[in-house]
């Protein structure tokens, strides 16, 4: 026979336990619900219709065009940003990671905004390129690229220099005893080592590329063929057509979502 304190106890336990798990359901119930609206509420029998016009494939080419540009030029500007940063713990890197990592909190339209006055026509950098080399990245595709660079590339840094830093050393200690140079341990040691947190950072990065929408529609425009990628496609879509909002809005998060499997399945296979 139990004590009435072992009782109590156990009553409070469970209650405890029914209180979170509550309170667990509700938050997400919060997040859950308005994907089951998006799923329910989806045109299905329409679906091939309204995603066969050319407009939508113009964004969907614009998308897929930008985020990869914006990929691969994060990759190319963001491994030795990451590296210069691992190698070191000094006050310039600190506040070097700061303005890299910025993007991540900073709020798009914000983002946009310092990329006009920075790249615009009559920007810091903006105004010598196109006086000098008649290049202008506002309201072209290229301005797509930047901005989405812009929002991706600080994802791709933070899981590169996470991977850079939990690299042990000792495998670079005995490929140099071994003879290896500096280029051949970074190219047969450090990147396989690093390739998972490469990876992550990389579909991290181009997820982010791909739904851009503030930034680019703020510096780049919204201009159909040339800048109007899918979320400022689905945001148009969304005055004119709301069942094409819907389609395109179906397809973004089945994207993400697809985005977050592939992530879940790479933390799991790390363990």
């Amino acid at each position: 026979m139990s004590a009435p304190g072992n009782d109590g106890a156990t009553r409070g336990s469970r209650g405890a336990r029914l209180f979170v798990g509550s309170l667990a359901f509700l938050g997400i119930a919060l997040f859950a619900l308005p994907l089951v609206g998006l799923f329910l509420r989806a045109p299905w029998s329409e679906l091939a219709s309204l995603l066969a016009s050319s407009a939508v494939h113009d964004a969907l080419r614009l998308s897929l065009v930008s985020s990869f540009s914006a990929l691969a030029l994060s990759v190319v500007l963001g491994l030795p940003i990451a590296l210069w940063l691992a190698s070191g713990s000094s006050a310039l890197r600190r506040a070097a990671r700061l303005v890299v990592l910025l993007p991540i909190v900073l709020p798009p339209v914000v983002g946009g905004i310092a990329l006009l006055l920075a790249y615009g026509r009559s920007g810091i950098l903006g105004a010598p390129l196109e006086s000098w080399l008649g290049i202008a990245l506002p309201f072209t595709t290229a301005g797509t690229v930047v901005a989405a660079a812009y929002l991706g590339l600080p994802f791709f840094v933070l899981s590169a220099e996470a991977g850079l830093r939990t690299l042990d050393r000792r495998y670079l200690e005995l490929a140099a005893t071994l003879g290896a140079g500096p280029a051949r341990r970074f190219f047969t040691v450090t990147l396989p080592l690093v390739a998972p947190s490469l990876g992550a950072g990389g579909l991290l990065c181009w997820a982010r590329s791909l739904g851009e929408f503030c930034a680019t529609q703020t510096f780049a425009g919204n201009l159909e063929g040339t800048t109007r990628t899918m979320p400022l496609a689905c945001g148009v879509a969304m005055e004119r057509d709301p069942a094409l909002a819907i389609c395109l809005s179906l397809i973004l998060a089945s994207i993400s979502l697809l985005v977050l499997y592939v992530l879940h399945r790479r933390l799991e296979l790390a363990r």
